[in-house]
């Protein structure tokens, strides 16, 4: 008896978790402008998904052409939130094309962040993966 309870909470709570994986959320931010107020209000988006569904919820922001120094060692003004949502699972994602484009250095370029060839592909692989899409600054 004490073994059948066991195997069925196990499948239970098998059951929840693959569900939640399911069901997660998960959203892409493209950044393309350098407006400070628009880098703050993107944070304050992160932060409200991420406290209304916290775990089930992916988030990968995108920064290409302008939108780039958000993701600049000594441009943002968003390093401590970048760092808290880093930790908090957010994924922050630099556009190489870009970096070229602007003869950038990968070391300018916050630790937080990784790279992408093409920022616009990056953005397209997300929304075909059915990733929701959200043009962040406006």
């Amino acid at each position: 008896m004490k073994k059948n309870l066991f195997f069925l909470a196990l499948l239970w709570t098998m059951g929840t978790s693959v569900s939640a994986q399911q069901a997660k959320h998960r959203v892409v931010f493209q950044l393309v402008t350098d407006d400070t107020l628009a880098w703050k209000g993107l944070m304050k988006h992160v932060k409200h998904l991420k406290e209304g569904w916290g775990d089930s919820l992916a988030i990968e922001v995108v920064a290409h052409g302008p939108g780039i120094a958000f993701l600049m060692t000594g441009k943002t003004t968003q390093h401590n939130a970048i760092s808290w949502y880093k930790q908090l699972g957010v994924d922050f994602v630099a556009c190489e094309n870009t970096m070229k484009e602007k003869s950038i250095p990968p070391d300018a370029i916050l630790p937080e962040a990784r790279l992408v060839r093409m920022g616009l592909g990056e953005v397209i692989l997300k929304q075909e993966a059915g990733w929701t899409y959200l043009k962040a600054g406006f």
